[in-house]
């Protein structure tokens, strides 16, 4: 089984740019007018004052327009904050206003242009400023919308591809589910210990183990491809498979279930735990001589749900922890599923042995 690579999410692009730079547009077009006006006027000369002021305030629009954006990125859009975030808008939209007014005055200031006016600077501004309020806050909101709008088609896009790389990674492990199922030794020792129960007359458990198997192989090659599942439904599939292998190593191998059943309805990726329960297995009681226990625990820690997989065999080896493609699958799909938030840990267990926990976010699977 090969890991696929998770996939770095691609950077978001700076959409403010854009819309800063397609001020440039009306700029333009306004510097135009004024000097085609002025050219037609009846005084001499070319008025430049007016011609870089109907330029340059549209220049100062475009230095005020990413506000609405850091605003978007900060508080986004949801049902549960609306009036939050309508009153964050509202002072976003103020803060336009109030800054371009300010720069409009001082490019007037500085052009000897209206609207700034000498002997009455607070009137002027205050003028200004009730003058300019309507349209820029239209200017806001529009460029609020675009800025939802950018930022929503990008998550739409970012979605679509993690699908991808979940589905990609499901099947992998599926088939990684599939490949140790139906490894040769598996399948001869599995096969081998059913022809002895038929033969000691043991009917009943030979069935059993028939049973077992058949189910085991059920859920890998016909179930269901989706990419979690409820937590007691992976329980019992390892189930099935850790008494398959109790079979194979007879009293060898103990299985201890510290479960709390509050937290069998949490959702968990599809065979997240068969990779750690195979390892424990392979690497712990497999190497023992005697008789081997591995222990399958998992409960709630505060808004996490913490699953382990403890054995007592030699114990974690750093060299090589990690190693295998199956913990390689399972720590990326965690990653892709939960980012930071879901998380892989192998160390020594108290006492001797390997434990693996798996950390991710409690999810309860909703009716």
């Amino acid at each position: 089984m090969t890991t696929a690579p998770v996939a770095t999410p691609p950077r978001q692009r700076p959409y403010w740019l854009f819309i800063s730079a397609a001020c440039v547009v009306p700029a333009a077009l306004n510097a135009l007018k004024e000097y085609i006006q002025t050219r037609f006027d009846d005084q001499p000369g070319i008025n430049w004052g007016n011609v870089v002021f109907g330029g340059g305030d549209w220049l100062a629009l475009s230095v005020l327009t990413p506000i609405a954006f850091v605003l978007v990125r900060r508080i986004p859009l949801r049902r549960d904050h609306l009036g939050r975030t309508l009153a964050t808008h509202l002072g976003g939209a103020l803060a336009l206003c109030v800054g371009w007014a300010s720069i409009g005055l001082l490019l007037g200031r500085l052009l000897h242009h209206w609207p700034y006016d000498a002997e009455h600077p607070t009137i002027a501004y205050a003028s200004w400023l009730l003058t300019t309020v309507p349209f820029s806050a239209i200017v806001y909101f529009a460029v609020l919308g675009g800025a939802y709008a950018f930022t929503y088609f990008a998550e739409a896009r970012e979605r679509e591809a993690q699908q991808a790389r979940l589905a990609q990674q499901l099947a992998e492990a599926r088939l990684g589910a599939l490949r140790m199922q139906l490894h040769p030794h598996f399948l001869f020792n599995s096969l081998n210990a059913i022809t002895v129960l038929v033969r000691d007359g043991d009917t009943r458990a030979a069935s059993r183990m028939l049973e077992l198997l058949g189910g085991v192989l059920r859920q890998v090659l016909h179930g269901e491809p989706r990419q979690e599942e409820l937590l007691d439904e992976e329980l019992r599939f390892v189930e099935r498979y850790l008494a398959i292998e109790q079979v194979r190593f007879s009293d060898r191998l103990r299985v201890a279930w510290v479960v709390d059943d509050a937290v069998r309805d949490a959702l968990v990726p599809e065979f997240i735990l068969q990779p750690l329960v195979e390892n424990a297995v392979k690497h712990g009681v497999a190497q023992r001589t005697d008789a081997g226990t591995i222990e399958i625990s998992a409960r709630a820690e505060g808004g996490e749900l913490v699953l382990g997989v403890r054995d007592d065999g030699p114990g974690y080896d750093a060299a090589h922890a990690g190693a295998g493609v199956g913990l390689a699958n399972v720590r990326a799909r965690l990653e892709t599923l939960f980012g930071d938030a879901g998380r892989l840990e192998l160390r020594r267990a108290e006492g001797g042995g390997t434990l693996a926990t798996v950390r991710l976010p409690l999810r309860r699977s909703t009716p």
